[in-house]
């Protein structure tokens, strides 16, 4: 007997990562029209931003819909470094349209891992 969900399952298997899993129902988790799930969103922006600045993903950090598409925070490797905790990394901000074409990026943060910023929440 066919699943009604077996499309979100499928892409939940294909690597959720941090980007929220299969869940129904809820806000921002359905597709708008023939658009994409907002795992699948995530998968793409991590992939254009990796094609785009050449580094390593470190996952994603933020997913919000936006009335054009959707805006993805996306966390990269800038400068691997030993230790790791010397890692310097950036926030790319990723804008795809419904289909998950790239529409915009830009880097909005850049950091070492393990430090904070006390003025940043």
């Amino acid at each position: 007997m066919p699943q009604s969900r077996s499309t979100q399952s499928k892409s939940t298997q294909t690597g959720g990562g941090r980007s929220g899993g299969g869940r129904s129902g809820g806000r921002g988790s359905s597709r708008s029209g023939n658009g994409l799930a907002p795992e699948e969103v995530a998968r793409k922006a991590v992939e254009h931003v990796v094609e785009m600045t050449g580094r390593e993903s470190e996952g994603v950090i933020a997913l919000e819909r936006t009335d054009d598409g959707w805006k993805v925070g996306v966390e990269v490797v800038e400068s691997g470094r030993i230790p790791d905790t010397n890692d310097i990394l950036a926030v790319y901000e990723a804008e795809l349209d419904d289909e998950g074409n790239l529409l915009s990026y830009r880097r909005t943060d850049r950091y070492f891992r393990g430090r904070f910023d006390r003025d940043k929440r």
